[in-house]
């Protein structure tokens, strides 16, 4: 009986092995095939593309979108204040999540407890979007840049990760040396909390950036100078102009339109995710150990 059970096992293995990587291949070819796409229809003509006739590999290979988007002013304006906005929000976003987690890791923190309770509700209430919008208006953020970054400040999630990356891999005996040596709170944040914090300093940095930079609702509710708008509210201002000249089909100025807006809309989406693509290889190290580390442990 137990021969029989040792046979079958390895094969029993197998079969689960080949289910499995069929189960990944399927997933990765539902997640790579609209990627695909946008990358074939960037650089198809747009009139194939409309036509339908776009599945898989370019039809009419043409440059015309990514030489409209280089000769589009909005466009590289829109990317200019992405860029700023992802670079400055991101920074402050680590430094304010750092100042918080870290005290918030401290067993001899007095109340630390409540405050963490305080902190965690934040999670599921809030105020409101219009409570919120008259906040930001009575501080006179409106239509600037702080209206995109102060608000959104710190993250209760990564705050929660961050304490507790703190809380589980950096032993508190080696904080309570730091201190019988002289160390002050500020010296031992620097010098000692921070090297050793790399894995989820990245992992924020990736979750903050790109959280930045896929953003466009509050810009939408917020900004109103053109010369201010991220590139998603750009890109979102030609789909809309697309959509509309589709409603009104027949006119050939309309369909010029649409052809206009057809042939970059796809080339922005390529363009628009090259900086996380870019950013992603620097921190990939870092991010499975930062996350499991910072979100399972404790």
């Amino acid at each position: 009986m137990s021969r029989e059970v040792s046979l079958k096992g390895p094969s029993d293995e197998r079969l689960f092995d080949v289910i499995v990587y069929l189960i990944a291949a399927v997933i990765i070819l539902i997640v790579l095939y609209p990627l695909v796409f946008v990358v074939s229809a960037s650089f198809s003509d747009p009139a194939r593309v409309l036509g339908g006739e776009v599945w898989l590999l370019p039809k009419g290979l043409t440059l015309e979108a990514y030489t409209s988007i280089l000769h589009n002013d909005k466009i590289w304006t829109g990317y200019r204040n992405s860029i700023v906005y992802a670079v400055v929000g991101t920074l402050i976003n680590i430094v304010m999540t750092l100042l918080a987690a870290y005290p918030l890791s401290r067993p001899d923190l007095p109340g630390r407890k409540g405050l963490m309770m305080i902190v965690t509700l934040t999670m599921f209430f809030s105020g409101g979007l219009i409570p919120s919008y008259l906040l930001v208006k009575s501080l006179g953020m409106v239509d600037t840049m702080w209206a995109l970054i102060i608000p959104g400040a710190i993250s209760t999630y990564n705050l929660i990760v961050m304490r507790t990356y703190f809380q589980s891999s950096i032993p508190w005996e080696l904080q309570e040396a730091a201190h019988i040596d002289g160390c002050s709170n500020w010296r031992l944040l620097i010098s000692i909390i921070l090297p050793l914090s790399k894995p989820i300093i990245a992992v924020m940095v990736l979750f903050y950036a790109v959280g930045h930079w896929n953003a466009f609702f509050n810009a939408l509710i917020y900004i109103r100078t053109e010369d201010l708008y991220p590139l998603q509210l750009v890109l979102r201002e030609i789909l809309m102009i697309s959509q509309s000249a589709g409603a009104d089909g027949g006119n050939v100025g309309l369909e010029e339109k649409i052809l206009l807006s057809e042939s970059i809309k796809y080339a922005v989406i390529i363009v628009s995710s090259l900086p996380v693509l870019i950013m992603y290889p620097f921190v990939q190290r870092h991010f499975v150990k930062g996350v499991m580390i910072g979100s399972i442990k404790g």
